[in-house]
């Protein structure tokens, strides 16, 4: 197992869509926990212009082994075609709050990651 932990990141366009994906991951075990921060001024290209949102915006702690189930698990609950799923290393944590998240987390990935 792959005790890599991670922060991740996802942007959704209402307050009910972050904290709903939220809640299926929790129900899932593919986080530990979910801040949900907004709502949040995006800024981004897109089909050619730069657009400009109002978004709320996901920061889920998991295990990287994780990533690959969780990013489909968004993608499938998520409104936009392509939704931001960003997996950034967590380098260092205190021993107590990282025993908590891998006890938190489902023991094994039931979809690889490629």
């Amino acid at each position: 197992m792959d005790n890599s932990y991670v922060v991740v990141l996802v942007t959704a366009g209402s307050k009910w869509e972050a904290e709903n994906i939220a809640q299926k991951l929790l129900e899932a075990k593919l986080i530990a926990c979910a801040n949900v921060l907004g709502p949040v001024s995006s800024h981004f290209h897109w089909e050619g212009k730069v657009e400009h949102e109002e978004e709320f915006l996901l920061l889920m702690k998991s295990r990287l082994d994780l990533f690959g189930e969780l990013s489909e698990a968004v993608k499938a609950l998520h409104s936009y075609e392509v939704p931001e799923v960003v997996a950034l290393p967590i380098v260092a944590g205190s021993k107590g709050y990282l025993d908590w998240l891998g006890g938190s987390l489902k023991q094994q990935c039931t979809f690889m990651y490629k």
